[in-house]
């Protein structure tokens, strides 16, 4: 791993080097993660700590009603876990004549977020719930002052979600969002991650809260009840992986994209890439050819991986299928690439690691910004839209049925080096996830750029068919290259929409420690001891 730092692009900030570690989207929940360190606690326990803190001081990604997915190295073997939740029984494409909606409550599916935390905890920590979760708890109920850019998305999310119901009631004290430097608090959110940790979160899925939250649902035309909240259950999955020369990246299976970081990496095997610089016109426009062809399978054949009989991750990741797709890349000009046919076979991403040796990539998410809009009251609970995942096109993979898990968006991520682990990473930012593991695995180890500049570094987000989103700091010059190879380019401010992500990354020291990066386009931070 290199160290020398090389200030190439807009951000002057140093990696942080430490023995103890935690790299996350906000300032406050980084020093949640890192006060749990002090105190005896693991990685995971900080892990939890981070994650529970995120709930609370960036409502605007992610929720006590999110989802969560996990990969970590616990010092001998890594660990692949997917707490996503499933759609209520009595969902069914005949719910849905015009499609999936995006807010209220039939957008919203079983959070896992609290069982990942509860699982997690018991399997590998070290400290109680209770005093893992103390940090949230404080935040929620003494209040927190809030941050800038967290500021402005709780703005945007307002004039969206502002008439869901429960969510003026919750987050918009007064009538408005709070501005960056105001003190926003969450008594509900307190009694219910009390709760959580005083039944280990048995009150979230068969007790009080399960019963308020069905109780609210059906007030308002849900279809979530508490035998629905009662059902779910987590998979310890495992990982699948690819390899690129000696790394293998490693990603959770199916529901998720991470399965298309995969593939365009297998894809960028067969090509040149090795040859040029990190921002040089040729890797940019084969990376971005290889993501659209994986994104055009992903789209058409993934879903919950229990319900994928025609083609599952074995076939789409098959060698000489991805050698196939990677033939159709053209090194002078873009294309609009259609789906193969592969042979049957807005959230919060934060990185911990501990002196032990153990490494964590940890995401959960409520969706898009808030999610549905829906908050339960008095729980401070907002509630995930994990079901617009879903289609209902039929015969597809991904159609919606009750107890099926919706197409999901987010991935952790995880480096390996000859059976050791290499680096625990991941980014926020809906679509462009998947792309932004490639990008970031492949500034780090094929260009071995340091995990702060690799964050730093300008990022592109395939749309659709040719357009592609570009940020500014790329260069009039890059930029103008790909227009003439044919890529349709729109050039953006970081900021917009789920833009382009939010990355935080731990890369592992050759001669122990760590090294980790936050990214500027959120208000996060990289701490350590």
């Amino acid at each position: 791993m290199r160290l020398r730092h090389d200030p190439v692009y807009p951000s002057r900030r140093s990696p942080v080097l430490a023995e103890n570690v935690v790299a996350t989207s906000q300032p406050l929940a980084t020093q949640a993660g890192l006060t749990i360190l002090q105190q005896g606690g693991n990685a995971v326990d900080a892990a939890i700590a981070t994650a529970a803190a995120l709930t609370i001081v960036e409502p605007t990604g992610n929720g006590l009603g999110s989802d969560a997915f996990c990969i970590l190295w616990d010092g001998e073997k890594l660990h692949g876990l997917n707490a996503s939740g499933r759609a209520p029984a009595a969902w069914s494409p005949e719910r849905f004549p015009d499609g999936m909606p995006q807010h209220g409550w039939d957008s919203v599916t079983v959070p896992g977020a609290v069982s990942a935390w509860v699982e997690l905890s018991e399997k590998f920590g070290t400290l109680d719930l209770a005093t893992v979760l103390a940090p949230a708890i404080r935040y929620a109920e003494e209040g927190f002052i809030v941050s800038p850019v967290i500021a402005r998305l709780w703005e945007k999310g307002a004039e969206v979600l502002g008439k869901q119901p429960g969510f003026a009631e919750c987050f918009m004290p007064g009538g408005r969002t709070p501005q960056a430097g105001e003190r926003f608090r969450n008594p509900g959110a307190a009694r219910s991650l009390r709760l959580i940790a005083e039944t280990k979160g048995k009150a979230f899925y068969e007790g009080e809260l399960a019963e308020e939250i069905a109780a609210f649902a059906k007030a308002n035309g849900g279809a979530m009840t508490v035998e629905d909240l009662a059902a779910h259950r987590l998979d310890w999955c495992g990982t699948v992986s690819q390899s690129f020369d000696d790394v293998e990246l490693h990603e959770i299976p199916p529901n998720g994209q991470g399965i298309a970081a995969l593939m365009a990496l297998g894809m960028l095997q067969h090509t040149d890439i090795r040859d040029h610089g990190p921002d040089d016109l040729a890797a940019v426009h084969l990376q971005m050819e290889a993501v659209k062809l994986a994104y055009a399978d992903l789209h058409a054949f993934v879903g919950d991986r229990d319900h994928m009989n025609e083609v599952d991750e074995t076939a789409l990741l098959d060698p000489d299928y991805l050698k196939s797709r990677a033939a159709l890349i053209a090194a002078d000009k873009a294309q609009d690439f259609g789906a193969g046919a592969p042979k049957r076979g807005g959230t919060v991403l934060m990185s911990t690691a501990d002196a032990s040796g153990m490494m964590v990539s940890f995401i959960q998410s409520n969706y898009a910004g808030f999610g549905s809009g829906v908050v339960v009251p008095g729980t401070g609970i907002s509630m995930q839209n994990r079901g617009f995942g879903f289609t209902c096109k039929a015969g597809h993979q991904n159609r919606v049925a009750g107890g099926k898990r919706p197409f999901h968006t987010i991935i952790p991520g995880f480096a390996m080096k000859n059976g050791a682990p290499l680096m625990a990473y991941g980014m926020m930012g809906g679509p462009i996830q998947a792309m932004g593991h490639l990008q970031l695995l492949l500034r780090t180890q094929l260009w071995e750029q340091d995990v702060q500049v690799a964050a730093d570094a300008p990022r592109w987000r395939t749309i659709s068919g040719l357009d592609v989103a570009c940020e500014p700091s790329m260069g009039v010059a890059l930029i103008d290259g790909l227009r003439r190879l044919g890529h349709r380019i729109e050039v953006e401010a970081p900021d917009n929409a789920f833009g382009f992500g939010g990355a935080q990354l731990i890369a592992r020291l050759p001669e122990g420690g760590y090294m980790a990066g936050s990214d500027p386009r959120k208000d996060g931070q990289a701490a350590g001891f």
